[in-house]
């Protein structure tokens, strides 16, 4: 597992990503928003290159940061590294075009479904878990 990044760290990928032009096989859709890891992206095509888990597990929490009143599913949902689904998340880029997105599992009922998401710089927020209004 890697040491958890900081937010200085993940704002230098997104901008790396964001600038990404080039057409590639990842890209056929724009994950704005989370979605299931599509079957067309292979797992060995995504390397980890960084996590946002923290390493104690006491320090995650299933609250969401949605304070102008988005959703889990909203494209324009902030990306708040220290909130749920964020802070369980696995830091990945194309072995190809070096696209960078956010991944975690999301365990159902009764399936885990891989879920990703594009990292947008314009959509990031450094925020405390501690002392905010919660979703």
């Amino acid at each position: 597992m890697f040491t958890p990044l900081t937010y200085a760290q993940l704002l230098q990928f997104a901008h790396r990503s964001n600038a990404i032009t080039q057409s590639c096989s990842c890209k056929p859709k724009a994950f704005v928003g989370w979605e299931g890891l599509p079957a067309w992206i292979k797992e060995g095509r995504l390397r980890e290159v960084g996590s946002l888990i923290a390493a104690e597990e006491e320090d995650l929490t299933l609250d969401e940061y949605h304070p102008a009143g988005t959703s889990y599913w909203s494209s324009d949902a902030p990306v708040a590294p220290q909130f749920f689904p964020y802070n369980r998340c696995k830091v990945c880029e194309c072995v190809d075009c070096n696209r960078v997105y956010l991944r975690y599992a999301e365990a159902g009922a009764y399936h885990i479904e891989q879920r990703i998401r594009g990292l947008d710089p314009a959509l990031m927020v450094d925020v405390a878990f501690e002392g905010v209004g919660r979703a």
